[in-house]
């Protein structure tokens, strides 16, 4: 890849990230401090996003992928995005946002997978390319809670406004990239999208608990993108965007851990760490306080780096190893559909519900929040010890490794 591709590529997934980590940690707050939601109205605009992400590989493999240039979708999905934003920023009424928020992650979703399209088109060797350029996504997230946290707007609308300029100047952007032409194919089957070549691999018994195990889990994960942040502010915890940005630092750190401990672990144990540090986590975020117990909510914030690579991108190694060259790509748009859209939708009507449950006059009792995922991962991991067993311990390298957004 010539270096302008590889400056402009960068860019785009820089963008990209700053674009949606300027709201999406930090959207239930808004909701709760501006317009007075319950925690319903709030688990109903994170589920939002779920729902987009079970439309968005259609979008992308069944007309994107076969009628128009990737680069000119972008543009015009982001552009459309904006306007959506802007109505967004207008809006106070809770059930409203709902609507307004679910089209423009209608708008966003595909933009996810457009980026790694257009990325992985221009790539001589995807394989050792493509981190260095999605890890510019990870620091895009890093630096823009950082910039909300100092300017002390995480409960503003400002945030869906930095995501609106964002937008904007993405949207522009994309008819700049390389030209990515339609698919000489006509892009993916209907089945090849729902990842069917991929049920085979449910004959093995590991591969369906681990993936029964992957989408309950992110239940759990669920409560922690919608209520981390509220429940930090409400503890009395000062900058906790900036904070709470520490989470992607580790992840980054635990990244380049894994292939050492993919070695001396083998995957089952590395899937159990990462189930055990999720209880752990909300545990701490039941039990900690933003006095003498602050270091529980710090600890709990640095896990995520265990939390997510250890669970989440060994998870994918192990699928890319069962699967094989033929259905790899199936096998991880399943496990993609499955988890960020049902898993994570089913977690975010949850949250929400139990965070109403939970508050009495107006006031939330964290600690009884927390402990539902700190349950729900618990029965995940017993599930988990007792019934899966792979012998096997693939070998990873460093340039497998593809960090996750958050």
């Amino acid at each position: 890849m010539n270096l302008k591709n590889r400056i402009q590529l960068s860019v785009m997934m820089f963008l990209l990230y700053f674009m949606w980590g300027s709201w999406y940690g930090q959207m239930s707050k808004y909701l709760f401090t501006q317009l007075n939601a319950t925690g319903d109205q709030v688990g109903n605009a994170y589920t939002a996003f779920s729902l987009a992400m079970l439309v968005a590989p259609f979008f992308v493999g069944m007309i994107a992928d076969r009628y128009f240039a990737a680069q000119k979708v972008l543009g015009v999905l982001n552009l459309v995005g904006a306007a959506l934003l802007f109505f967004l920023t207008q809006e106070r009424d809770p059930d409203n946002f709902f609507w307004l928020i679910l089209a423009y992650c209608l708008t966003f979703a595909p933009s996810m997978s457009l980026t790694t399209s257009i990325a992985m088109q221009h790539m001589t060797s995807p394989e050792k390319e493509f981190p260095g350029i999605r890890v510019l996504g990870t620091v895009a997230w890093i630096v823009v809670t950082n910039i909300v946290g100092f300017m002390n707007v995480g409960d503003k609308v400002t945030i869906f406004q930095i995501s609106m300029y964002s937008a904007i100047i993405l949207g522009l952007f994309s008819f700049t990239l390389p030209d990515t032409p339609p698919k000489a194919t006509g892009g993916a089957t209907f089945a090849q999208i729902l990842g069917l070549d991929a049920f085979k691999l449910f004959r093995d018994r590991s591969f369906a608990i681990f993936f029964l195990s992957s989408v309950l889990i992110c239940i759990p994960l669920s409560f922690y993108y919608a209520m981390a942040n509220p429940s930090l502010t409400d503890a009395g915890m000062q900058n906790v965007e900036n904070k709470m940005s520490l989470g992607q630092a580790s992840e980054v750190f635990f990244m380049l851990m894994i292939p050492l401990a993919y070695t001396r672990l083998g995957v089952k144990n590395m899937l159990i760490v990462g189930l055990v540090a999720w209880i752990v986590r909300f545990l701490l975020f039941g039990y900690g306080d933003a006095g003498s117990g602050e270091w529980m909510f710090y600890i709990a914030i640095l896990l995520h780096g265990v939390c997510y690579d250890f669970f989440f991108v060994t998870g994918q190694i192990y699928t890319d190893n069962k699967a094989g060259a033929r259905i790899k790509s199936s096998a991880q748009g399943l496990i993609t559909l499955a988890t960020y859209g049902i898993g994570m939708g089913i977690g975010s009507k949850l949250s929400g519900i139990v965070a109403d449950l939970y508050t009495v006059n107006g006031v939330k009792n964290w600690t009884s929040i927390w402990l539902v995922p700190a349950g729900i991962a618990a029965v995940v991991l017993v599930v988990f010890v007792l019934l899966f067993n792979d012998r096997k311990k693939p070998v990873v390298t460093e340039d497998e490794l593809v960090p996750g957004p958050l």
